[in-house]
């Protein structure tokens, strides 16, 4: 049984890491698009590429936060 402790605790640090990954890439992706709007000539696909994407992060931090500590309704 401890054993299956012991998995269930490197899945969630896995998680937590793959989670921090995300989280960071997320804030570079604020920062670029941040940096573009601020040109005199802003590219606006890249803009839009760059918000998409960061909604697509956003949703792979919420499953993961979910995968962590999931919302239990008690």
């Amino acid at each position: 049984m401890n054993s299956l402790n012991d998995m269930n605790m490197d899945r969630v640090e896995i998680l937590r890491l793959e989670l921090q990954k995300l989280r960071d890439e997320h804030r570079d992706l604020d920062d670029a698009i941040k940096a573009l709007e601020e040109k005199v000539v802003s590219d606006r696909l890249s803009i839009q590429r760059l918000k998409k994407r960061k909604l697509l992060l956003k949703d792979k931090i919420s499953y993961l936060q979910d995968q962590i500590m999931p919302d239990i309704i008690a």
